[in-house]
């Protein structure tokens, strides 16, 4: 069965964007420092990719107009919007746990779950998660959207992996 990770970046107070919603934070702690290859080494085992509407907006807005930087991925959009899809981005208005699910059940390479928050926190809610990759970026911002709201079950975890790159760290988390 394919595995779901969640590879995502977090403030240092567990925020995943401000609160307008942007992530021009994400950078470690110097703006010309080192760039981690936590990234790199994650993607090649992954084929798709899941996110949600404002996530793909600011992918083709602001992060990266001129590019689809997921070629070669199978997307899924979670979106309520009527939006045509293509070869490598498909919109859908199926539910996050019932996409995951039908998906994990096919063959396949891992999925990735992108963004954002209310994705997350509904796989989260009903353990869909097999992998925590989660980038702790050196700042504070004090308010903005969380990455964890309040689950109805403990989910016990086993840290497997660290890293840290320019004052991120990598934190790498399996199901028990």
């Amino acid at each position: 069965m394919r595995k779901v990770s969640l590879f995502i970046a977090v403030s240092l107070d567990g925020y995943i964007a401000d609160v307008d919603g942007k992530v021009d934070w994400l950078e470690g702690q110097e703006s010309t420092g080192a760039e981690s290859e936590s990234y790199d080494n994650f993607i090649k085992d992954i084929d798709t990719v899941i996110m949600g509407w404002n996530t793909y907006n600011q992918i083709i807005t602001e992060l990266s107009p001129d590019e689809w930087v997921y070629s070669g991925l199978n997307t899924y959009v979670i979106t309520h919007k009527e939006m045509e899809s293509g070869d490598e981005v498909l919109f859908t208005d199926k539910n996050p746990v019932e996409l995951i699910k039908k998906l994990k059940s096919e063959t396949g390479k891992g999925i990735w779950i992108c963004g954002g928050a209310s994705i997350a926190q509904a796989l989260i809610r009903e353990n869909l998660i097999d992998r925590y990759h989660i980038t702790v970026i050196p700042t504070l911002l004090g308010k903005g959207i969380r990455l964890f709201d309040y689950g109805k079950n403990e989910i016990k975890l086993r840290l497997v992996e660290t890293h840290s790159c320019n004052g991120m760290v990598d934190l790498i988390y399996i199901r028990r």
